[in-house]
Order: C-alpha cells, then structure tokens, then sequence
C-alpha cells in the first residue's frame, strides 16, 4: 500500500524562531525515520507529507494515499491534535488513530475528565479556570494540582503546580494563564503511584498492551510526572513493567484505562495516564490518543520494549487496525 506520512517535525519550527517548549510536542527526524523503516518492513511504499499546511498543498496538487499515517500535532488552538484528521476527512481518505472529534475532546482536559466523571469511573475532583476569572470557586480542599487544559508533554506541570494552600491558588492559575493563554486546571492532589497503560485496536478490539509505573529518582522533581522530569527522564524517571499477576492494583489500573479509552472513542492505540490516591485507589488522569512513538524515548515504546515487543509490531498493528476501517 501507498501511505502518506503527516507530523510536525520540530526541527522545522525551531528554524522559524519557535521555542523549544512550543515546539516539545513535535517529532524529531529520527522518529519520521524509525516509521518509514517499520512501514518499508511491513512492505509499504510511503511518502512524507509533513504538517497541516504541506497536506493541503499536496492534495491541492493532486496527492492521494492508501492511507496516511498520521502523528501531527498542530501549533495552534485547542483542536490542533483534529486538524490533518478533518482535512483527510474531506477527502475521504483514511488515517491511523483517533477522528477530529476525539482529538479536539481529549486535548482539553476539563472537558475529557466531564466525559470521564459522567461514565462512572473515578477521577480526581476537578474546576477550570477560566483566563477571565482566573481564582476559581473549588469545591474541595488542598493540596491541589494544577496544570493548562490543553498542553501535553507535562508543558506548564512544575514544582508550583503542587500548591499546598488555597491563599496560594490564585497567584499560580494567574501566572499559568498568562504564559500559556488557555484555561487552567485545577484538581485535587493525587498522592499515590502514578502509571502509564499503553492500549491498542478499536471499539471491541481494543486490548491493554501493558502498564508501567512512572517511578521518580531522587535527581526527579518530586511529587510529579513534570515538564522537567520527562524532559530528563534518562537521569530522573525509572520506568518499572507491571502485571496484574504480581500486583492485584493492576488490573484495576488496567481496567480503568481501558474503559476511559473505549468511552472516549479512541482507535488504533494509544496511552492512558492513571494516578493512585493516598488509600491506592486508581483514578484516571489523562489520555494521549496520538501518543508519542519515537523507537527510544517515546511512553508506549518504551513499554514495548520492556515487553520484548518489536517496534515494527507496534506500528504493524496500528496500521492493521486503521486499515479495518478502510
């Protein structure tokens, strides 16, 4: 098959003057490379496309694919992650991993964890603070957790978005604010051990591929998965394997994580972030439905590869699920 390859890759942007953390999100080169080789295994021919911009070009001209395999992020507004996925959409042309719809839902945080909080499943107590009103009313006490609604990468999660006094709240969601330009969210502080569940397939077919626990070194920020930490994770983050066999919290946290991701509608694969409270009750944190897939450094392949799963089996059974849908 004839499949196009759509991602922002952030070297381009950091020519453009853009900052390293606006661009943290984005792909290296090396990354579009390790895809291209697992796509050429699996006896595809591909072309690179690259952002948003480049595919309108290329299907202006005339470009059309078997299918695309698609890890843009986009730059601007809170349905970036829904961008390339709307334009092939136009075109009817299909694409790995969640539609515009999902992307745009799961981007903000406050709106996936109503989802979430509406279907039953556990989630911490949580308001969002809108630019204009910026000290919200919350309903429950500190310590609380504060982050942007619509950043990934841990982008805006420091030290100070652990904020142990509620006369203290303001002053943070007014500095995150002004540097980020988006609503704030503010949640009740989970205590526990954090965990990253990779999931692949669709609907039905979805599966729990596995769960590793973030642990934190005593280099690491403490207390969170942080902007900081993930950045220096080779230094500050040790990645532990889990399996529900050994530990009975796992399957809970797996079970959890895959409820969340068929709730939301995700397809094809990706990773679900699920945090304990002080009493080890598992609750969901986030989702990446377009989650990072560099060979090395990127959650869901590190997790392949603690499970002795190729990174070309990765990528074969993300096509293979897309490829359904075709």
């Amino acid at each position: 098959m004839r499949l196009g390859l759509t991602y922002d890759l952030q070297s381009e942007y950091l020519a453009q003057g853009y900052s390293e953390e606006e661009t943290a999100e984005f792909d290296r080169e090396d990354t579009i490379e390790a895809i291209e080789a697992a796509l050429a295994e699996l006896g595809h021919q591909t072309e690179r496309i690259g952002n948003a911009q480049k595919l309108v070009k290329a299907l202006a001209g005339g470009s059309r694919w078997d299918l695309v395999f698609n890890i843009a992020e986009g730059l601007h507004g809170v349905g970036r992650e829904a961008q390339v996925p709307a334009i092939l959409d136009v075109y009817a042309i299909p694409y790995t991993f969640s539609d515009p719809l999902v992307l745009s839902l799961t981007l903000h945080k406050g709106m996936t964890k109503r989802v979430i909080r509406d279907a039953g499943l556990a989630t911490a107590p949580f308001v969002v603070a809108e630019p204009a009103e910026l000290m919200p009313l919350v309903p429950f006490p500190p310590p609380y957790f504060v982050k942007p609604v619509a950043e990934g990468t841990g982008k805006g999660v420091s030290p100070e978005s652990l904020v142990r006094r509620e006369e203290d709240l303001a002053g943070v969601c007014t500095r995150l604010a002004e540097r980020f330009h988006q609503p704030i969210l503010v949640e009740g502080f989970l205590g526990g051990r954090e965990f990253t569940v990779g999931i692949v397939g669709t609907g039905s077919k979805a599966e729990v591929l596995g769960a590793i626990e973030v642990v934190l070194g005593n280099q690491a920020e403490p207390g969170m998965y942080s902007y900081g930490n993930k950045k220096h994770f080779e230094d500050r983050v040790e990645y532990r394997l889990c399996r529900a066999e050994d530990d009975p919290l796992i399957a809970d946290v797996e079970g959890l994580a895959l409820s969340a991701y068929k709730i939301l509608g995700c397809r094809d694969a990706g990773r679900v972030d699920v945090r304990c409270d002080g009493e080890g009750r598992p609750h969901f944190l986030e989702i990446n439905p377009l989650a990072g897939i560099h060979p090395v450094i990127s959650d869901l392949p590190i997790m392949c590869s603690l499970l002795k799963i190729p990174y070309v089996t990765l990528i074969g059974r993300i096509v293979a699920s897309a490829l359904e849908r075709v």
